[in-house]
């Protein structure tokens, strides 16, 4: 061997052993840096006409295997999802209070009761008639309070999805600025620093959607979403969303739009099924919206309760007038009332002054026990024959959708219930559907069970239209429609909604059950679809309530209802006429005493209502259902404390799936110290080695040249 060929071989291995010390040194010093994967310098023996010359580096490459990695990704995705669901399940939770603390709605409640139990035994004190209405607006406050919490933190999962796309696209682009680099390291046979910034950039878009990271021919990546629509590669992708702020019961959010290159933008929502966006779609628009339904049905039901026993109660003395809510009904709409009830004139002392029996099933009414008269059979007929039968005593009017009843002559007016075969429209008495005695009011409908049927005229003016959006339970948009109202009766708009071409009759059917209240009926394989009201222009006639509204179609009808509810105002200004007592006309006549300062059977009535039977629509992750209010509380407090526990138990099996994963990642691509000092110990002696060969080739060389 020539002495130039012992030279290149030395200065080979001094090559190759540099290369190999500073690889492993930064392996050293990468020890504890988070996707770090350790380098290799592959090393072979370079052959030159057939004989060896020395050592070359094959290449530099960061150790990693390819599934570890695919599942460590996965790991990722589900562990962050699961962290951000945790917290807004565990926030909410949090929000209704510890029920055993004393400090809770349920608290409120169970001392809301408590306080007609001792109001009952004392009807007439002042006292204790204002402490009950101070309970009353507690309850009712922490209601609005409970559903104006649970947007505030819909609106903070919105915010934070911005926050999150917006980082999406930095860590795209990114991804293809590090593509270039890779490409260029890859000519140089060391592309090991655009690697490991590449994974830790995939890992950190892995927590915020679930990805996967394709290498194809040309050397560069592509991440795709799981079902494979490319985000990244020679160009990044840009997602776009319009964050809404402030959230409200029914808000429509935008979708989180992706485009390619020139294709098309098209939703993302569809596209992704973890990470932490992924959770936050999930919290905004499912796990909290039915919260929000859950408590917005309690608000509405235990209200409704507590008006059905304060419709069939009376204050001392009377009211001069019962002023009904508006019922969104017309004055030609069907009565569909049967049984009987009583309305009643009496004077400031109490006395019967003027008696109206009116029998529903019969179609009549009868003053002062005289006889029959017969009425139309519509909710104007019998306001009508309300009016006539009242004479010089009072009146009775209907507009609007509100009944109202009113005395002459400072007496006072009530309603009163048979015994034997009580008034009955939609599972409401007389007084109950006109809400002529409430004891909480709202601004809009709180029942939906409207009592009507398909024949009866809807109401609306031809040419009004009402816009839905129906969304599968993964986000994105089964159909959008605008259907216009024509023909006359209810089933018309029915037959509109449901059809399969410009309707939502492909979807499912809206229908109306007995008791008058409209349901959609998801088709097979389209469960899980949610109604949302994008526009509503119909009024029906005179009472200002749109479709939507008059049979609480979307989130904001429905969940809207727990921020709306308060005591009635006069109630409120003046505990005083609080309805405590109850009317017994059993064997009385005209002069004989009706009510008393002393009568607290109506306080009863209103204590019984928190364990009376009550019918509850589905709402949330419950499904109809018959309950007390008291029981439906407790089944609510454990729907929060569910939610939670199933999100933390979620959270702690994805950090131990994710864990593992990256332990075993680790055990490929991580750095062994040990391992790393005895590979740097035999780089040192191979560059020692290589030394010395090219000291004793100098030394040949001298030896040579002194000779000459």
């Amino acid at each position: 061997m020539s002495l130039t060929a012992i030279m290149n071989n030395a200065l080979s291995g001094l090559q190759a052993s540099q290369l190999g010390m500073r690889a492993t040194s930064t392996n050293i010093s990468n020890v504890n840096t988070p996707g770090y994967a350790r380098q290799n310098v592959s090393l072979a023996a370079r052959i030159l006409n057939g004989q060896s010359s020395g050592v070359t580096v094959e290449s530099i490459r960061r150790v990693t295997d390819s599934f570890l990695t695919t599942a460590s990704l996965n790991a990722k995705a589900s562990a962050a999802g699961s962290e951000a669901l945790y917290e807004f399940m565990n926030r909410a939770q949090v929000l209704f209070g510890d029920p055993s603390s004393g400090a809770s709605v349920f608290d409120d409640l169970n001392t809301l009761f408590a306080g007609f139990a001792e109001v009952a035994g004392d009807p007439s004190s002042s006292v204790r008639r204002a402490g009950l209405i101070t309970d009353l607006s507690a309850t009712f406050n922490e209601f609005g309070r409970l559903g104006d919490e649970i947007q505030r933190l819909r609106a903070e999962a919105d915010a934070r999805v911005s926050h999150a796309v917006g980082r999406v696209n930095d860590l795209l682009a990114q991804v293809v600025r590090l593509n270039g680099e890779l490409q260029r390291g890859q000519i140089a046979d060391d592309s090991t620093g655009a690697e490991n910034a590449l994974a830790q950039v995939t890992d950190e878009l892995a927590e915020l959607i679930d990805i996967r990271v394709l290498r194809p021919s040309s050397g560069s990546v592509e991440i795709r979403t799981a079902d494979g629509l490319l985000l990244a590669g020679h160009q990044a992708a840009t997602l776009t969303y319009d964050s809404l702020g402030a959230a409200h019961p029914g808000r429509d959010y935008s979708q989180i739009l992706v485009q390619y290159g020139a294709s098309p933008p098209q939703a993302l929502e569809g596209h992704i099924s973890a990470g932490e966006i992924r959770s936050l779609l999930d919290a905004r628009d499912i796990d909290l919206p039915q919260l929000a339904l859950e408590v917005g049905e309690f608000a509405a039901k235990t209200a409704d309760a507590l008006n059905a026993a304060h419709n069939q109660a009376t204050a001392h003395p009377a009211p001069a007038s019962l002023a009904g809510r508006n019922t969104g009904l017309l004055a030609a709409d069907a009565l569909n009332f049967t049984g009987e009830t009583s309305v009643v004139i009496t004077d400031a002392a109490g006395a019967l002054v003027h008696r109206v029996d009116i029998d529903f099933d019969a179609g009549t009414y009868s003053v002062n026990g005289g006889g029959a008269v017969g009425f139309g059979a519509t909710v104007g007929g019998l306001a009508t024959a309300l009016n006539t039968a009242l004479g010089a005593n009072g009146t009775a009017a209907f507009a609007n959708g509100r009944l109202a009843l009113t005395a002459a002559g400072g007496n006072g007016v009530a309603v009163v219930q048979s015994e034997t075969d009580p008034s009955d429209r939609a599972g409401r008495g007389f007084s109950h559907v006109f809400g002529l005695n409430d004891l909480v009011t709202s601004s809009s409908p709180q029942m939906f069970d409207t009592g009507l049927t398909t024949a009866d005229a809807h109401g609306f003016t031809a040419g009004e239209q009402i816009s839905l959006r129906l969304t599968r339970p993964n986000g994105t948009i089964a159909s959008e429609r605008t259907v216009t109202i024509g023909g006359a009766t209810l089933g018309d708009v029915l037959t509109a909604l449901n059809d399969p071409t410009t309707g939502f009759g492909a979807h499912g059917a809206f229908a109306l059950d007995a008791s008058g209240e409209l349901a959609f009926t998801p088709a097979a394989g389209k469960e899980g679809i949610r109604i949302g009201v994008l526009d509503d222009t119909t009024v029906r006639g005179g009472t200002g309530l749109s479709f939507t509204q008059m049979f609480g179609l979307g989130d904001q009808a429905r969940a809207g209802r727990a921020a709306i509810l308060s005591v009635r105002a006069d109630l409120a200004a003046n505990p005083q006429t609080l309805a405590l007592g109850r009317i017994d006309l059993a064997g009385v006549a005209l002069g004989d005493t009706l009510t008393g300062s002393g009568d607290g059977a109506g306080a009863y009535l209103l204590q019984a209502a928190g364990s009376a039977p009550t019918r509850f629509d589905a709402a949330g992750a419950f499904a109809a259902t018959t309950s007390s209010v008291l029981d439906y509380a407790g089944r609510l407090a454990g729907d929060a404390g569910r939610r939670a526990a199933g999100a933390e138990r979620t959270r702690d099996a994805s950090l131990t799936l994710k864990t593992e994963a990256d332990n075993r990642r680790a055990s490929v691509e991580g750095v062994n110290i040990e391992e790393e000092m005895i590979a740097l110990t035999n780089y040192q002696q191979s560059f020692n080695a290589a030394s010395r060969l090219i000291q004793a080739a100098k030394e040949m060389t001298d030896v040579l040249l002194s000779v000459v």
